[in-house]
């Protein structure tokens, strides 16, 4: 749709930064005079300046980044940001709010789809099954062996959550099944008795380093903010354990790449598992070659149904924020 189509259609203006699933896209074409959103790419720098002038909402996807100087070329008009992931470290929070405008978020509607891709990728690591694949597909499968492909038990083992918000719980609830004790930290400090399931041992420690420390498998459920960024750098790898497990379904920056890297090839870990990147979609020298990796491409939420209730809560979002009515999900409601 033109922009001149939108101005005479008496709907509020959004600008998609790119292409929505359903039933998301659908919706926000029955609400909005919608421009942009054609095409599943990352738009260019000009053709997103140049997009976003005049609009009410934009709706925006990771791939985006939404600075000041976009807020500044849609003008005054705008008046929410809603992003289509539970992160936003793509946005500028702090010049929308001095802006005026709302940011939002799609979260909860993506805890299990991330919660069941963090168990794929820890069961992946630990039993081989990549390198197992790989095996098989190139013809080097010739006859069973006691010793091929060894991995590592995960039932019993100790699993180690580093943020214990929604994902990170969903993803202790599915340990109770495996029979793994868990320890957790969290900025917030230990979860109420209530939030444990009967019979879960989850067992709260106060810093990152003890979590390290104790665990098998160490999984990674923290935001990005300047607090995180290398939270698990060469100091933290060195304080787990000889032949434990990294996994990370967070973001990428959370994990110093290149001393992961340094890391395995010392032997040191027995494994990691990533789904996001430090400069994603790049990977660090050395990463790709490693045996002992599981890299998937960022499909922590990568379900038909999940990526389909994150584009509707998307529209949703934007639809309350023009109409002045309550957010379901506000990253900064102090501008409301």
């Amino acid at each position: 749709m033109t922009a001149s189509a939108s101005d005479t259609s008496g709907k509020p203006r959004l600008f998609l930064t790119r292409r929505i699933p359903e039933p998301g896209y659908s919706f926000a074409q029955e609400a909005f005079s919608v421009t942009g959103g054609e095409r599943d790419e990352p738009l260019a720098r000009e053709p997103l300046l140049h997009g976003v002038a005049g609009a009410e909402a934009v709706i925006s996807l990771l791939t985006e980044a939404i600075d000041d100087a976009v807020m500044a070329a849609a003008g005054s008009r705008l008046r929410v940001i809603s992003n289509m992931a539970v992160g936003f470290d793509n946005i500028d929070v702090a010049a929308a709010t001095k802006r005026g405008i709302l940011v939002t978020n799609t979260p909860d509607v993506l805890t299990d789809a991330t919660a069941d891709l963090t168990w794929a990728l820890m069961l992946s690591v630990a039993r081989r099954v990549v390198e197992g694949d790989r095996m098989v597909r190139e013809g080097g499968f010739q006859l069973w062996s006691p010793f091929l492909l060894l991995g590592r038990a995960v039932a019993g083992a100790c699993l180690g959550i580093v943020g214990m918000g929604r994902i990170g719980q969903a993803v202790a609830r599915r340990a109770l099944g495996w029979d793994m004790r868990v320890v957790y930290t969290r900025i917030s400090g230990p979860l109420a008795a209530g939030q444990v399931p009967a019979g879960a041992r989850w067992q709260y420690r106060a810093t990152v380093a003890d979590v390290l420390q104790e665990s098998d498998f160490v999984s990674l459920h923290v935001p990005l903010d300047p607090g995180t960024h290398h939270l698990i750098a060469a100091r933290e790898l060195g304080l787990m354990k000889p032949g434990s497990f990294l996994v990370n379904a967070s973001r990428g920056p959370v994990v110093d790449e290149a001393a992961l890297v340094a890391s395995l090839r010392s032997g040191h870990l027995g494994g990691a598992a990533l789904d996001v990147y430090e400069r994603e979609p790049r990977l660090a020298v050395g990463l790709a070659e490693l045996p002992n990796v599981v890299l998937l491409p960022h499909l922590g939420s990568a379900t038909v149904e999940t990526r389909g209730r994150m584009s509707e809560l998307a529209v949703r979002n934007a639809i309350a924020a023009v109409r002045g009515e309550p957010v379901p999900h506000a990253v900064n409601p102090e501008v409301l």
